[in-house]
């Protein structure tokens, strides 16, 4: 029988893979929904505990009392202000171990996991839970980016990886070979819009890559459906992520959905 698993929740759909495999599973789980973070509608009919991102002792408090033994960090963490943490005692001794001024989600999510594995739970990553889930080096589905579109990812690549060992974000969007967006602590859909919203031109590439100091089990860079539409509404041609560290979620329906857009969708393998 597995342990029990602690879905400790951001945005987007990753946490509802994770509880539609517990569920699908028969594995007993509990989430900590990060207020502020976790979709509104994720835990109907779903044992949890809404709790402010800095309330580490509550996170660990709630975990403890519902005898989880590994936890998994899943979704998108924004990066908050500092009067948004609600930091409670165990979380104020995070933070004065990070600093404020170096904080991003990164740097964050990592303390946390060593405090967690400090209390004695197992940090498993989302791709260790749900099989398949990382991109594979290659075009997802029908359409092949051009030779302009090459190169605009590889700008992407090199301004991704700049972007991210600062701890800020993890993509990009490069249109003729400029970076014209790049990603804040309001996340991808945020960075689209904000392209959309610049002008009526069309083409463009949006580049993601984890962060070079990543924790793999944490906050890795990630896609689906939803991203393509983004995309394709903003006027993008392609998207490009770093294979074998992205997520992908919902391969079959992001092929058909990139493929009835026109836009290409491909992994590539980073340049060390």
């Amino acid at each position: 029988m597995l342990p029990k698993l602690g879905i400790l929740a951001g945005g987007g759909d990753l946490p509802r893979r994770l509880i539609a495999l517990c569920r699908n599973t028969g594995r007993d789980y509990f989430v900590v929904a990060f207020s502020g973070q976790a979709d509104a509608g994720l835990v109907p009919d779903t044992p949890h505990e809404w709790i402010a991102l800095g309330a580490g002792g509550q996170t660990v408090a709630a975990l403890h009392r519902e005898d989880v033994a590994e936890v998994v960090m899943a979704g998108h963490i924004k990066r908050p202000k500092l009067g948004q943490l609600k930091l409670d005692a165990y979380g104020a001794k995070l933070m004065a171990r990070i600093g404020y001024r170096m904080l991003g989600d990164n740097s964050l999510l990592s303390a946390l996991a060593g405090a967690l594995e400090k209390e004695g739970f197992v940090v498993k990553g989302a791709d260790d839970l749900l099989a398949g889930l990382l991109a594979s080096e290659g075009v997802m589905g029908a359409i092949t980016p051009g030779p302009s579109d090459l190169r605009d990812i590889d700008v992407g690549i090199d301004a991704a990886r700049q972007l991210g060992a600062r701890d800020i974000g993890q993509g990009v969007i490069v249109r003729n070979e400029f970076v014209v967006e790049r990603e804040t602590e309001d996340g991808t859909d945020a960075m689209i819009a904000r392209f959309a919203a610049a002008g009526p031109d069309k083409g463009g590439v949006l580049v993601k890559m984890k962060k070079p100091d990543q924790d793999r089990r944490i906050d890795l860079p990630a896609i689906g459906a939803a991203t393509v539409e983004n995309a394709a509404r903003a006027g993008l041609a392609g998207i490009a992520v770093e294979a074998g560290a992205t997520l992908v979620l919902g391969l079959e329906t992001l092929v058909e959905k990139a493929n009835a857009e026109g836009l290409f969708v491909i992994g590539v393998a980073p340049r060390e």
